[in-house]
């Protein structure tokens, strides 16, 4: 009789099996929430990512590169409570997307209770504006561009006095947003997106760099160097306000 292998607790395999491919974390990691690691445990910042169309209700193409809200919330959710991260860094380069999932992120960045910066790297266009002005400072790459628009409807839409009416509450709540959370009139925004002449068969206006600073809607111009340089600042102020002891 041949000789058997010996087993002590282990898995082994004979010759012909295929040998048993542990999945790697941070790739899988990567493919649902598109980060490398959710929490790294030996930074106290955070860098969230917020790339391509923002993915809300509805599922896009798979040719299309998308951010899912429903995956950005629960990395928000985790910087919060964990007690090792001081300070969340946004990275933006959006395109825009559902307005409902977008402003759903930028509550969500707004009321954290930890310091947050975020930096429009590329574009921040649309409903990207909340998002890129929802932290407690902010800041654009000098040839990055913010394209301030009306609400568009995709789709079949009834003409009836009840959807325009639900089309301007929409838009209200998006303008009452970013006019809350920058340095820009509602006056002078509404005039922005309400534009015509620049964008093709369009209204609206883009904005580059200085000019998204000159109107008041983000604060500086600067890459990540400054961003993180600011975000450590403000951490160390944190630092200072948070109470001995832990939460009281």
């Amino acid at each position: 009789m041949a000789p058997q292998a010996e087993n002590h607790g282990e898995y082994t395999t004979s010759p012909t099996e295929s040998p048993v491919t542990v999945p790697d974390p941070s790739v899988s990691s990567l493919e649902k929430f598109g980060q490398t690691q959710m929490l790294q445990d030996d930074s106290n910042i955070y860098c969230l990512t917020i790339i391509g169309q923002v993915e809300g209700h509805y599922v896009l193409p798979p040719q299309n590169k998308t951010t899912k809200y429903e995956h950005v919330i629960p990395q928000l959710v985790a910087a919060e409570q964990n007690e090792n991260i001081e300070g969340v860094l946004i990275i933006l380069n959006t395109v825009g997307g559902d307005v409902e999932a977008g402003l759903a992120l930028s509550e969500m960045i707004s009321s954290l209770s930890k310091p947050t910066v975020t930096l429009v790297l590329g574009g921040g266009h649309s409903i990207g504006v909340p998002i890129a002005v929802a932290s407690d400072y902010s800041f654009i790459a000098e040839t990055a561009s913010m394209t301030v628009h009306p609400i568009r409807l995709n789709g079949l839409v009834i003409g009836v006095p009840q959807s325009f009416e639900y089309l301007e509450r929409m838009q209200e709540r998006v303008t009452r947003f970013i006019t809350q959370h920058s340095r820009i009139s509602e006056g002078t925004l509404r005039e922005l997106m309400m534009k015509t002449g620049e964008l093709t068969r369009d209204i609206g206006t883009t904005l580059i760099g200085p000019d998204a600073v000159e109107y008041g809607i983000i604060n500086e111009i600067g890459g990540v160097g400054m961003a993180m340089a600011k975000l450590k600042e403000m951490i160390e102020d944190y630092r200072s306000r948070k109470p001995k002891g832990g939460i009281q």
